[in-house]
């Protein structure tokens, strides 16, 4: 791979989410925030900091997952669809590079959409004079991010070779069971059946832990009780890791595919 021809594409990719006006969400967020700022007092007159808190991260959350799935399976599925494909792979750039490519371009206008939506939310909590653990929110912002790098790898992985509905369906089902993966199994356990067991521990297994990467609850109900220094960087290592096999996968692939 050529990190030159890997950054167009990266590059191209921004510019065409960016064009689709996918930066108006970031004004939605500041709108439903400015909402929730105005209506929260009256209707919780005495937690209606730790209600605005929760709110601001889940709507963060909810706002990524959303363009990360809808965009995500349609980076590569909506090339092979419109038969465009054609014109990329007959240029002098490699399968795997389009993989890459398109998956750096997709993180890299998440990472602009969580970090300016992590500061609108952090300029909301300052103007109401919320008390928050800024540097707690921040580290769950980053690790936002890299879940949604993680779910952007498994939208390209199922949008290489089945259609945009399905893929949107199975991401999302993926990010659904992926959040409680560690239940499940609990869930096994207490059930007493060989065959759930084994079922719940496949997927264990299988699927990405994202809870793993979750830190939302750990930032705005337990402050500053947040995993150790090795412990987060073992989370983000286990992202990256995650999200790079799942890209070796979905070029595998896509290098089988005939056009």
């Amino acid at each position: 791979m050529t990190i030159n021809r890997i950054f167009v594409l990266a590059k191209n990719v921004f510019q065409e989410v960016v064009r689709d006006r996918i930066l108006f969400i970031i004004s939605f967020y500041a709108l439903i925030l400015a909402i929730a700022f105005r209506v929260l007092p009256e209707f919780a007159a005495t937690t209606e900091d730790k209600i605005f808190l929760d709110f601001g991260m889940a709507a963060m959350n909810a706002i990524g997952l959303i363009v990360t799935i809808f965009i995500g399976t349609g980076l590569v599925n909506k090339e092979i669809e419109k038969r465009t494909i054609l014109v990329l792979i007959a240029k002098p750039v490699s399968r795997s590079e389009i993989i890459v490519g398109k998956y750096l371009g997709l993180s890299a206008v998440l990472a602009v959409l969580v970090a300016t939506m992590t500061a609108i939310y952090l300029v909301f909590l300052q103007f109401g004079s919320i008390p928050h653990p800024t540097v707690s929110i921040l580290i769950a912002a980053i690790f936002l991010l890299l879940q949604l790098s993680l779910i952007t790898a498994v939208a390209i992985t199922f949008g290489v070779f089945t259609a945009s509905l399905l893929a949107t369906v199975l991401t999302f089902a993926v990010y659904l069971i992926g959040n409680i993966t560690q239940d499940l199994v609990q869930l096994g356990r207490l059930s007493r059946n060989p065959g759930m067991e084994s079922l719940t521990q496949g997927l264990f297994l299988i699927l990405p832990d994202l809870s793993r990467l979750n830190l939302k609850n750990d930032a705005i109900y337990g402050l500053q009780a947040l995993p150790d220094t090795t412990t987060l960087i073992t989370n983000a290592g286990y992202g990256l890791l995650y999200s790079a096999m799942l890209l070796a996968i979905a070029t595998f692939i896509f290098s089988q595919r005939e056009f």
